[in-house]
């Protein structure tokens, strides 16, 4: 039995519906086996102990005696940073394995191995003529990578994330790449571009060679255009300088295998299937995709500006729709103008239809309030659910939930995950502590942050987990890319970053990273009722057995210090 490249396509299908996990659990963790407590200077500075009353938020930069938890800060951020551009490299591979099955670029394969087996007089001149072509796909992709770094900086690339214009700007931009693939129009370069480099695509050594991958690139845009649109969002959204680099260079890479290797192999040429209607049918797919990806962006915006008016029904709903939709087109139940008509439905596009209708299925019962664990990384917070039947049932497998009486501050603008006694303000979130001889749990989280919603989904309801969190700690968190503005007189200077602190988002973000030496969310602290950290701070960690000794750790912890 011949392979068929349409059934590879499943295979990235599911890792596409998987990319938000991939995200996530490439999270920082920290293991606690072999646990052992070291003292802790009781003398470290704190905002709230009695010798601090009058400091700010400016002069938390100076603590001496915080080195070693902001060394712990700076490693998880490294970490954090290493296998985010993991992930990034992962997509970006995918989705040049997805750009290879475009009609303008697959038909180009067996002609382009040709013409270099044909072109030489020995399989040695040929395969190296090939391998100096893929390079130079690479080579053209990675610059294009390091240009939108360049374009952006470093700065404006970790701001991305949470900036309400460029969410808002990436949510338009992936709605018109779905539907450019859905054949309303074709997204193209100027032809006098193209006329230009094929041209000197003629030349012969490796200028021609170069040229003749640049004529590729500029051809095949109207096809590759949209994934690349999509994967260079995705990965300046993410915050990493080298992250557009490296997200091309696995586009890159994934483009350029399959010529080295028919160069080398030219006989597999014969395995190959013939190009047809079924290529129009993977850029419809994409579409269905890109559709349901925009959605985050626009959820983003919703969330760091609290329109709420986004909430997490409407946000299934639509992904719902989107993927009941897709689900009919793989039967072929629906056609856009440029499909050839489904006489009948192949193996691969009926499992790709039973995956698709299954994920379509699984989603319903998020509209009552189940957590679906698998996606909640993309979904909006449980908390902007309407109809939930799911939270009351945690609450209620918890035989108390100690709760304050106390109207908390920033509480009509933040919502508590799972119906926990959570607050916004760290300042008032200290002083509740100390009044109820409590053990403190600072998490500092995001609306944008897919590994915080991940952690709220699959970890806080473990029945064990949430008992603690709901009745032995004081739970503060804090919001690092909210937009709400501070008012004018609580608006200052940072003394750490040299920075305007304008917004509750600003005022967090830098006291994390002045306190903690960590920019990476979610990031949790457990302190004492004065601000000594007790335990060791760790990112998400998904294994809630892990995560419940983490915080036994420090229950414990601070029980010894006779507080």
């Amino acid at each position: 039995m011949r392979f068929k490249f349409p059934s590879f396509f499943a295979l990235f299908f599911v890792c596409f519906l998987q990319f938000g996990n991939l995200e996530a659990k490439n999270s920082d963790t920290v293991s606690f086996e072999g646990l052992e407590f070291v003292d802790i200077d009781e003398n470290a500075d704190t905002l709230d102990s009695a010798s601090s009353k009058q400091t700010t938020l400016k002069n938390v930069s100076g603590d001496k005696e915080n080195n070693g938890i902001k060394d712990q800060g700076t490693l998880i951020a490294k970490e954090q940073e290493s296998r985010s551009l993991w992930s990034i490299f992962i997509a970006g591979f995918l989705g040049g394995f997805a750009a290879l099955l475009m009609p303008c670029i697959f038909p180009m394969l067996p002609l382009t191995v040709s013409f270099f087996t044909k072109k030489s007089h020995s399989k040695a001149k040929s395969v190296s003529q090939a391998l100096i072509y893929g390079l130079s796909i690479i080579l053209i992709y990675v610059v294009l990578g390091l240009l939108v770094t360049v374009a952006f900086g470093a700065d404006a690339l970790n701001e991305l994330s949470t900036n309400g214009i460029f969410n808002f700007v990436f949510f338009l931009l992936l709605v018109v790449f779905a539907v450019s693939f859905f054949g309303a129009f074709e997204i193209t370069l100027p032809s006098k571009w193209i006329n230009r480099v094929d041209e000197k695509s003629n030349k012969s050594g490796f200028t021609g060679l170069f040229f003749m991958a640049l004529t590729l690139a500029l051809v095949s845009f109207s096809c590759t255009g949209p994934i690349i649109g999509t994967l260079l969002v995705q990965a300046a959204s993410m915050g990493d300088l080298l992250g557009p680099a490296i997200g091309m260079f696995g586009f890159a890479l994934a483009l350029a295998i399959p010529f080295a290797l028919f160069a080398m192999f030219p006989s597999w040429l014969k395995s190959l299937p013939k190009s047809g209607g079924w290529l129009n049918s993977v850029k419809v797919v994409l579409g269905f995709l890109e559709l349901a990806l925009a959605l985050k962006f626009l959820s983003n915006v919703d969330l760091a500006y609290h329109w709420n008016w986004f909430d997490r029904e409407i946000f299934l709903v639509l992904w719902i729709v989107i993927f009941g939709l897709l689900g009919l087109y793989l039967l072929g139940k629906i056609r856009f103008s440029h499909d050839s008509p489904v006489e009948y439905v192949s193996i691969p596009r009926l499992f790709l239809a039973i995956i698709t209708l299954s994920f379509t299925i699984y989603m319903i019962p998020g509209l009552w309030g189940a957590p679906l664990s698998s996606i909640s990384a993309f979904l909006p917070p449980q908390a902007t659910q309407d109809f939930d039947l799911y939270t009351p049932s945690i609450s209620g497998g918890v035989s108390t939930v100690q709760k304050s009486n106390k109207s908390k501050k920033y509480s009509d603008i933040f919502h508590a995950p799972l119906n926990l006694d959570t607050f916004f303000d760290y300042e008032e979130g200290m002083a509740y502590a100390k009044e109820v001889d409590k053990p403190v749990m600072l998490d500092f989280t995001g609306h944008a942050c897919v590994n915080c919603r991940k952690m709220e989904a699959s970890v806080w309801p473990d029945k064990n987990v949430y008992s603690r969190l709901a009745n032995d700690y004081v739970i503060i968190q804090l919001y690092v890319d909210d937009k709400t503005a501070l008012p004018l007189e609580e608006q200052t200077i940072s003394s750490f970053s040299g920075k305007k602190i304008k917004t509750i988002g600003n005022k967090w973000s830098d006291f994390q990273a002045a306190k903690y030496n960590a920019n990476s969310q979610p990031y949790y602290v457990l302190l004492d009722h004065e601000g000594n950290v007790l335990v060791t701070p760790i990112g998400a960690d998904y294994n809630a057995e892990s995560y419940l000794k983490f915080l036994d750790s420090g229950l414990e912890r601070f029980k010894a210090s006779g507080r």
